[in-house]
């Protein structure tokens, strides 16, 4: 056998053992949803079994109920996480570098943190309206304080006498970015990014909720209201669920990759 194809096929082997307790743990919160069903006794309007659910959730998208609001919420949070992330990145950096800065603006960027996403979503709305940019600024103020926070962190553990060999080798500042805060700090970067993406879905959910006429929030509010249908309710729930869990994997390879890179 050859060398490559024996790397490929023990890669594949510690990849599916990495996955099993994954599947095992699916497995067992379906099981274990479908005996509380049963041993509950519970109607379909107040919790419906999985299978209820599935064929459900299939039927939403053959009819193409589904495919509209998720899409519109897909970008809702493409576009807020990227926005948040990228100035949390700039000011996080800004923080980490300018005493006065962090004296300046912390106070400002807690007083903002602190303050319900669920109160300020409503006045947002009303100020930029239900369309797309208001859906983008609630998920980037929910995505910006953890990366900004994680960027800060990571930045200042960066090993001083690495900065000091910089200096005393006249790399520029532009140069000990790029080659020794930035690889530094890249892991705690991505673990505020890691968060910040799941709060993205939150953040979503919440601006569609405060004003929105598609969206999975939306769907949500159309089920459990005029609809009357917690089947459809369940579907767009666990499709928010499994956003979250694909977008957080995916940011977690994206960190495998760079970090290994840069490192």
């Amino acid at each position: 056998m050859a060398p490559h194809v024996a790397l490929s096929r023990r890669a594949g082997l510690s990849w599916l053992r990495g996955m099993l307790p994954v599947a095992l743990a699916a497995v067992a919160f379906v099981v274990g949803w479908r005996l509380l069903v049963l041993v509950g006794g519970y109607p379909t309007y107040l919790l419906p079994a999985p299978e209820t659910v599935f064929a459900r959730f299939v039927r939403a998208w053959s009819e193409g109920t589904m495919a509209p609001h998720f899409a519109a919420t897909m970008s809702e949070i493409a576009a807020g996480f990227v926005v948040g992330a990228l100035l949390a990145v700039l000011i996080g950096y800004l923080l980490a570098r300018s005493p006065l800065a962090e004296k300046l603006l912390s106070p400002y960027l807690v007083a903002a943190q602190a303050t319900p996403i669920l109160a300020l979503a409503p006045l947002l709305v009303l100020w930029f309206g239900t369309g797309l940019a208001s859906k983008v600024l609630i998920c980037a103020l929910i995505v910006f304080f953890p990366v900004a926070v994680a960027t800060m962190v990571g930045i200042r553990s960066v090993d001083g006498r690495l900065l000091e060999l910089g200096r005393s080798l006249r790399a520029s500042r532009r140069q000990v970015f790029r080659h020794l805060e930035l690889p530094a700090a890249l892991p705690s970067i991505f673990g505020g990014m890691r968060v910040g993406v799941t709060l993205a879905v939150i953040g979503a959910v919440v601006a569609e909720w405060a004003g929105a006429d598609r969206g999975l929030g939306v769907l949500i509010n159309l089920a459990r209201g005029s609809l009357f249908d917690t089947p459809l309710m369940f579907a767009a729930l666990l499709t928010i669920a499994g956003i979250g869990v694909v977008l957080y994997v995916g940011v977690l390879l994206v960190e495998r990759r760079l970090v290994g890179r840069w490192r």
